[in-house]
């Protein structure tokens, strides 16, 4: 037997969503932030989740329950009632809504929510950053690049770019596992965002609308 034998179950892989009733069960701050606090914190109870959002057991649980219904959270096993761990079932997801206007409009909602608390997070950092080592204060970044891309090419970049942060956030588990953080480390947070700053040179062409059946005019309409 490996000595990984004993390391808490590993989340799978990022997770697609691409339905509006699964992105809705993210439109919600207290299941955001069960969410964020799991993956920090690792495996918890409703009641430990509870103390650490400021949230009651019996509201955790309803959220959790809800997220688990969806496939976001499951039981991590041992405990009865609010004294059930739960943990993540995926290290991740990518929003994919396509074509259903439903599921665009949840998808907006629930990455507005998320970002919306990631920029909370970051002026905490910049308002706070005097209390913190010089050596954190130095390694801490706030950059941005501007290129000139095509979108195939600003599809490999975030594709590179994925992988390299994927392999830093995967390093000797220490997201899945707290006993595996060095004593010195913290949760970092690093946001990712690529976007063309000009607007389209010429709009996307718009479907014709669709021709209405005709009824030749000396048809009478028929009843039933």
């Amino acid at each position: 037997m490996s000595s990984d034998d004993s390391r808490p179950e590993r989340p799978s892989d990022i997770r697609k969503l691409t339905d509006a009733r699964t992105l809705r069960a993210l439109t919600h701050p207290v299941r955001v932030a069960l969410i964020e606090e799991l993956v920090h914190g690792g495996a918890m109870t409703a009641t430990e989740l509870g103390e650490r959002i400021g949230e009651t057991p019996t509201t955790c649980s309803f959220h959790l329950r809800q997220l688990a219904k969806y496939g976001f959270v499951e039981e991590a096993g041992g405990g009865q009632g609010r004294s059930r761990p739960w943990r993540m079932t995926s290290i991740g997801w990518t929003f994919a809504p396509g074509g259903d206007p439903d599921a665009q409009l949840a998808s907006e909602a629930a990455l507005r929510l998320f970002r919306e608390r990631s920029f909370a997070r970051y002026e905490t950092w910049r308002r706070t950053r005097g209390a913190y080592s010089p050596q954190w204060r130095q390694a801490a970044a706030d950059s941005e690049f501007l290129f000139y891309l095509t979108a195939d090419e600003l599809e490999q970049l975030g594709t590179e770019l994925q992988q390299l942060l994927m392999r830093w956030r995967q390093l000797e588990g220490r997201v899945d596992d707290p006993a595996r953080r060095p004593p010195d480390s913290l949760p970092v947070e690093l946001l990712l965002f690529s976007f063309p700053v000009e607007p389209p040179s010429a709009p996307l062409p718009s479907a014709p609308p669709e021709a209405a059946p005709s009824r030749p005019a000396d048809t009478p309409a028929q009843d039933g």
